[in-house]
């Protein structure tokens, strides 16, 4: 499918849906607990129903019949092995913590795990090394340190040193060691993305699970631990408001954004501080959600269309923004520099110079260097692009696209859109945006 986008005038409120990161780990906590959890407000999208198949075909129990509350009867830890090769999907979060939650599978047991193109040629191999250097043995199916894998449990605990091209390694590993029959101690020698790390540490810390985290250097997890039902809301995405945060800031907007919890863990609320640094005035108002519950109070944020000026952004902790900065960027008035987030190229697909293609088709000058972009402003022009089937990469060039005054974009892979936020051209077009999904041509 193909997103077609002209210029547009966004003004109204909008309310962000969950957010995946929590989605996910639930999903997978409340499946590796023991008795019936309750997931409130999760995410539904292609990542999020790729994680619930997969918990399902370890052995969970997972009804998503009423969309607003998910029912998870857990296994308590004993995982079991499916008939067949377990598919996540473009979900590269839920096959990196399976792979973790399949090493806890009784010995004997071998468990396939694969996805579609892209996750398959996303890296595993510090992932797979320290799941076998805890007992069990994870390898690649293929010899390339990639999907598909297979994992042969059981992990039992030991001493494992792992380099974190991203988080989600790590996280495999703690959600995974607290089960184990021993204790485990985790040295990190490389963290990208360490906020993540910090969602999967609140989680845990929900959970009354004990550890010990050396400034995110040194881990010791004991063993034989277990994880409880829980009944938990889920806060919103800030890796979906993105989207609307730039948007505001750069186009001709007037939007406020609603249901965004600044005291969650989320490394991509960042954003807001990236575009205040730009020039960017937010006006701030507390909004109940739930008249019920006086305290459950969340930041309503209005943001209109400023001025902005470009800036230095090291992007380490935020590499899923980087699409939508780097568009932010070329609206700019001088040019702006994102660094440091060299882990862009290792996502659903290289961000880095994906992006740098597509905007040169715009008409903007980007320079291209192994850990980032320098965007230099300009004029923009209409175009045909390409979204290369990453979702973020389709969203980010239809911001471009409506701040484009005379044409219109054709944006191809539109459908991966859905892997994430499947209502985004839907809040978008009700705040007036001019976007259509069609067929190809």
């Amino acid at each position: 499918m193909d997103l077609i986008v002209k210029k547009s005038t966004l003004k109204g409120t909008v309310s962000i849906p969950g957010s995946k990161s929590h989605t996910i780990r639930a999903v997978a906590i409340a499946s590796l607990a023991e008795g019936t959890s309750y997931i409130r407000n999760p995410l539904i999208s292609s990542d999020t129903i790729s994680a619930v198949n997969c918990y399902k075909a370890l052995g969970a129990d997972i009804d998503t019949t009423e969309k607003s509350v998910w029912k998870v009867t857990g296994t308590a830890g004993k995982i079991t092995q499916p008939k067949n090769p377990i598919d996540v999907g473009n979900s590269g979060t839920t096959l990196r913590l399976a792979i973790g939650s399949a090493a806890l599978a009784p010995e004997g047991s071998e468990i396939v795990l694969t996805g579609d193109s892209q996750i398959q040629s996303r890296p595993l191999g510090p992932l797979l090394n320290s799941i076998t250097q805890l007992g069990a043995n994870a390898e690649s199916v293929k010899g390339n340190e990639m999907a598909p894998v297979t994992v042969k449990g059981k992990v039992c605990g030991g001493k494992t040193s792992l380099k974190c091209i991203t988080s989600q390694y790590l996280s495999s590993l703690l959600m995974a060691a607290p089960l184990a029959s021993g204790d485990t101690e985790i040295e990190v020698t490389l963290l990208n993305e360490p906020d993540y790390v910090q969602i999967t540490l609140d989680w845990l810390d929900k959970q009354g699970i004990m550890y010990e985290n050396d400034n995110m250097k040194h881990f010791k997890i004991p063993g034989n631990q277990c994880y409880k039902a829980f009944d938990s809301v889920i806060p919103a995405d800030f890796s979906s408001a993105t989207f609307f945060l730039c948007a505001a800031a750069a186009l001709d907007a007037d939007i406020t954004i609603c249901g965004l919890d600044f005291t969650d863990t989320q490394p991509d609320k960042a954003v807001l501080d990236y575009l205040k640094t730009m020039g960017v005035h937010e006006k701030t108002t507390k909004i109940n959600e739930n008249q019920e519950e006086i305290q459950n109070f969340h930041e309503a944020l209005n943001i209109q269309k400023s001025v902005l000026s470009g800036a230095k952004i090291d992007m380490n902790r935020t590499p899923d923004a980087l699409p939508a900065m780097a568009v932010t960027a070329a609206l700019a008035k001088s040019p702006t520099k994102l660094y440091n987030v060299a882990q862009a190229r290792k996502k659903e697909t290289d961000r880095i110079s994906c992006m740098a293609v597509e905007l040169k088709k715009l008409g903007i000058k980007v320079d291209e260097f192994p850990d980032g972009m320098t965007i230099h402003p300009g004029k923009l022009c209409a175009a045909d692009l390409n979204g290369y089937g990453d979702h973020r990469i389709v969203m980010a060039l239809s911001l471009a696209a409506m701040a484009i005054e005379e044409g219109s974009c054709r944006i191809s892979t539109a459908e991966a859109i859905d892997v994430t936020f499947p209502e985004y051209v839907t809040l978008m077009k009700s705040l007036g945006a001019n976007m259509e999904i069609v067929n190809q041509k």
